[in-house]
């Protein structure tokens, strides 16, 4: 099922669920000290094994979790690509992606046959392309706004925002000011994208996750749980749009 590899690691490994192949990607980490099978946001498996593992005992241990995993890709959300017809969510609330028709211009929103609607002219080819750059755009500036009241509310200021395409995390905060965030917050409801922006700012007085962590973004931000607790609930079938299927 698994090819024998003596001297290094592959960067893939199969396993049949279902009667289909399924790809698990190989990581290996020098700080692993066991082997580790996850699914992350991607849906794309992963396997992260130790620098110095073996790959029988790697074999076994997928063995061992495949059914696990199956479940898994079971309940999990499945990919949506920027497609004509595609349902896709924008400050939480569903919209269809409707090309325009047009070679030229810019992503709308607006209604077509009664629904609201993501507007996108190009050629198809592109049509990913452009709506992907829109909402990154939307998700920079409402980031930048609400990055701004939370930085004031603490009385601190940041460097820089970028926005990522992470599988697994919403954001990040560095020791110089620079802020990241992932794009596909524009498509929460906006009280999700403003709890991220109030945890990444809390980083530049905490940058832990220590109970005066905490403390610090409910200062900002009264109602951090209910942004909080939507992503532990929701944020996995966040991460799955813009991805091919």
């Amino acid at each position: 099922m698994i090819p024998l590899l003596q001297k290094r690691w592959p960067p893939a490994a199969e396993v049949v669920i279902d009667g289909a192949p399924v790809t698990i990607s190989v990581k290996v980490s020098d700080r692993a000290k066991s082997y580790r099978l996850s699914l992350p946001n991607n849906g794309k498996p992963l396997l992260t094994v130790p620098k110095f593992g073996r790959w029988g005992e790697a074999k076994a241990f997928l063995d061992r979790h495949t059914e696990w995993l199956a479940e898994r890709i079971e309940l999990s959300a499945k990919p949506v690509a920027f497609v004509r017809g595609a349902i896709v969510p924008l400050r939480g609330i569903n919209h269809r992606i409707v090309p325009t028709g047009r070679v030229r211009g810019v992503v709308e929103v607006g209604e077509h046959e009664g629904e609201l609607a993501l507007l996108v002219p190009g050629d198809a080819e592109h049509r990913a392309r452009r709506l992907t750059d829109w909402l990154k755009d939307e998700a920079s500036a409402e980031l930048e706004r609400r990055c701004t009241v939370h930085a004031g509310n603490l009385g601190v200021s940041f460097k820089s925002i970028s926005m990522r395409s992470q599988s697994t995390r919403w954001g990040s905060c560095s020791s110089t000011g620079k802020l990241n965030f992932n794009w596909r917050l524009i498509l929460a409801p906006p009280h999700v994208l403003d709890y991220v922006a109030a945890h990444e700012i809390a980083h530049l007085i905490e940058m832990n996750h220590s109970q005066d962590f905490w403390d610090v973004v409910e200062r900002t931000l009264p109602t951090m749980e209910r942004g909080r607790e939507w992503l532990r609930v929701h944020g996995r079938q966040l991460m799955v749009y813009g991805i091919e299927g």
